[in-house]
């Protein structure tokens, strides 16, 4: 590729995506839900499940949500997509989870769209990257 391409002008790694929190790890969660490939999801998607953080904003927080239960709805979705995806022989699979938004008053799920890629780590291996749609 050197030969074709030259030589890159700079590299950055999936490596150095999780140790920067662009990416977070979810792999040991992901495993319980039947993933056995690593995971990790974009700081985007971090900041649209995660719930911990936006209690302090909503004082009166009654809507019974939290990271925990956020996480699980998605992974089972997730889930479900991955399995309809690779019946279909598809790298990346689209799907919606109803989320209660983190901004705001709102106690109404929204439906959240997300894309799950299966793509190859800094190695080739496989690995899974949740994203929002629109990031790469």
């Amino acid at each position: 590729m050197n030969d074709f391409w030259g030589q890159p002008i700079s590299i950055y790694t999936r490596a150095q995506a999780l140790a920067d929190g662009v990416l977070v790890d979810l792999t040991d969660t992901a495993r319980t839900y039947g993933f056995k490939i690593p995971m990790a999801c974009t700081s985007a998607v971090w900041h649209t499940v995660a719930w911990a953080e936006h209690i302090e904003q909503r004082k009166a927080d009654s809507t019974g949500q939290s990271t925990t239960g956020r996480l699980h709805d998605v992974l089972t979705m997730a889930r479900l997509a991955a399995d309809a995806a690779a019946k279909a022989g598809a790298s990346v699979v689209q799907f919606e989870v109803l989320m209660v938004p983190v901004e705001g008053r709102s106690t109404t799920p929204v439906a959240v769209s997300l894309r799950l890629v299966v793509s190859g780590g800094d190695d080739g291996e496989p690995v899974l990257t949740l994203m929002l749609p629109g990031e790469d």
